[in-house]
């Protein structure tokens, strides 16, 4: 008897989010290459309008660019784009509520999360012995 094995290519078809054409979707937004490209270069214009004028805000960005100012908070919280030091706009971070110029979390909070995560990990693991072999003495000449 021969027997064939049945191989199936198996790909993530999905519809985008924006044009609702299908696609072969690997990772990522749920857009198409088409609808990413177009939002790559909405983006590109978005930073030129901004270089150019500065100290503009979200409404004035969306309506000049054309561009959801949903989209504009997007790229914001990626850290993609960051508020001017100066500006009456400002984020919020998540966690506390403290007004941060992009991303999700304030360095107060990244640096808590930071270090619980690494106690997770860290959980159960001897604490390690420090080196004291080693010459504390920075200004000694070392041989090789």
């Amino acid at each position: 008897m021969n027997f064939a094995a049945k191989t199936e290519d198996t790909m993530n078809v999905r519809n985008c989010r924006h044009c609702g054409r299908i696609f072969n979707y690997v990772a990522g937004p749920v857009t198409c290459p088409a609808c990413r490209e177009k939002t790559e270069e909405k983006f590109q214009e978005v930073k030129d309008y901004i270089r150019e004028h500065k100290g503009v805000g979200i409404a004035e960005v969306s309506e000049a660019c054309d561009v959801d100012a949903s989209q504009i908070r997007q790229w914001l919280r990626e850290e993609r784009l960051e508020v001017t030091e100066d500006s009456a706009l400002f984020l919020n971070c998540e966690s506390c509520g403290a007004p941060i110029r992009c991303g999700r979390f304030c360095e107060k909070c990244k640096g808590n999360m930071t270090k619980g995560f690494n106690d997770v990990l860290n959980e159960g693991k001897p604490a390690p012995v420090p080196d004291t072999t080693r010459d504390k003495d920075p200004a000694r000449m070392r041989f090789l």
